[in-house]
């Protein structure tokens, strides 16, 4: 195991399938201590670190609720007593719908995980990064938070407003120690990615069309470039939405 992260801790929201569960996997190769997070436990991400030789704990967290994010920092703090690095990831798609039909469950929901909860996170991170004088987040956005997309308005406006937000925090912090950028990931081959194609063949190369790529990401690429964003390598990088996309927004 790599040890260029050896005794920091990582936290990753989210972290039990797709890109939080590589990046968590990321994280625990270079040595990191990691706690995974998630809204249900899947004791698979837990394995594989394990498997790694690494070290971490589950916690359960429903982001968009302020006492379980609370908690989620507390519980890091009590059995590692630090936290170096923050994926704020967790979020979800929502319903499809032209902005007349969005629904204001489906609003409240998408908005209250993908951006209160990015906010709430944060809100209870910052802090104990501030008590040692230095740390790294990153926060999950997408490419739909750089341009817009029809029938999905709950999760636009979301991941714009991540994208503010962490420009925000990244100004706050920028003489605290602290770093803060956004991820902003283009189509991924992630369970997320498979509820939107339900894997039919025809959605599949619709979705791989709009790639100048020609392909799907992997979750492992962006791990890479979260873990690359944590690391001192990226010193002097903050309030930045790092576009991993495969050319998308380029077009």
């Amino acid at each position: 195991m790599e040890t260029t992260f050896k005794n920091k801790v990582a936290l990753v929201t989210g972290a039990s399938s797709g890109i939080g569960k590589a990046t968590a996997l990321a994280f625990a190769k270079k040595g990191a201590k990691v706690v995974v997070v998630d809204w249900i436990e899947n004791k698979d991400t837990m394995n594989l670190i394990k498997d790694l030789g690494g070290e971490a704990i589950f916690v359960k967290c429903d982001v968009s609720k302020a006492a379980d994010v609370k908690a989620m920092v507390e519980k890091t703090m009590e059995a590692f007593g630090r936290l170096d690095y923050a994926f704020n990831n967790a979020g979800i798609e929502g319903k499809s719908a032209p902005i007349q039909d969005c629904t204001e469950e489906n609003w409240d929901r998408t908005i209250g995980i993908n951006l209160k909860g990015i906010w709430l996170c944060m809100k209870y991170e910052i802090p104990e990064m501030l008590k040692q004088g230095k740390g790294v987040i990153v926060n999950c956005s997408s490419v739909a938070g750089l341009v817009g997309f029809s029938g999905l308005p709950a999760y636009v406006a979301s991941k714009h407003g991540v994208i503010g937000l962490t420009k925000t925090a990244a100004l706050e912090c920028a003489k605290l120690g602290i770093r803060v950028n956004a991820v902003c990931p283009g189509v991924i081959q992630t369970p997320m990615m498979d509820r939107i194609t339900e894997n039919k063949k025809e959605a599949v190369e619709q979705f791989t069309g709009l790639e100048p790529v020609g392909r799907f990401g992997l979750p492992e690429e962006i791990a890479n470039t979260v873990v690359w964003l944590c690391s001192d390598e990226a010193s002097f990088v903050t309030g930045h939405a790092m576009a991993v996309d495969g050319g998308f927004v380029a077009q």
